[in-house]
């Protein structure tokens, strides 16, 4: 096959795969489930208590911190969703990741709220990320898998959740800390 052929090959059966999965939203994830609620709800009520307990006068870094990890698990879900290890079976739309709900809210509000709390408390975050980290990986996706909402498949599990957690989550704090250093080193060398 050819350049041209291996790319209209390309385009053919990504329309086919895009047309099942609308068919499939359509016919078991839309609005009219209690599994699209679900998932609405997992999306926005981590971003209503964000709301009403995020410290201002740090929103910055915190949001920073926050982004990152949404980033970071945004990637690596569409990269297991894409060869099919970890598979959200319920989701808000055909058109965003099917985990969008969980990588755009849920584990970034989660670990942010801990990162804020740890850092205005003075505790010790590495250990509150190891609990945390267990938590969503051991708990949240056990009931999400419990539930029908996600599948593990190719030998996907609940410990690779928790370390792919910890590697973003630690990934996230030391961009975090490094970002905090340029600002101070820049800030001084301004006075």
């Amino acid at each position: 096959m050819d350049y041209k052929e291996y790319w209209n090959q390309i385009f053919k059966e990504s329309e086919e795969l895009n047309s099942l999965i609308h068919s499939y939203w359509n016919q078991y994830s839309h609005f009219g489930t209690w599994q699209f609620w679900v998932v609405v709800s997992l999306l926005i009520i981590p971003l209503i208590l964000l709301y009403f307990t995020v410290d201002r006068k740090r929103i910055f870094e915190i949001f920073f911190f926050g982004y990152t990890v949404h980033i970071l698990w945004t990637y690596a879900g569409i990269a297991l969703e894409r060869y099919g290890y970890f598979v959200h079976t319920y989701f808000m739309s055909p058109v965003f990741p099917f985990s969008i709900n969980m990588s755009a809210s849920a584990l970034p509000v989660g670990f942010l709220l801990v990162y804020q709390y740890c850092t205005n408390q003075n505790k010790n975050f590495y250990i509150y990320t190891l609990l945390i980290s267990a938590f969503f990986a051991f708990v949240v996706t056990s009931i999400e898998q419990y539930i029908g909402l996600l599948e593990f498949r190719k030998g996907m599990n609940h410990l690779y959740i928790f370390l792919i957690d910890l590697v973003i989550v630690l990934t996230s704090y030391w961009f975090t800390r490094i970002l905090l250093k340029i600002k101070r080193s820049v800030m001084a060398a301004d006075l």
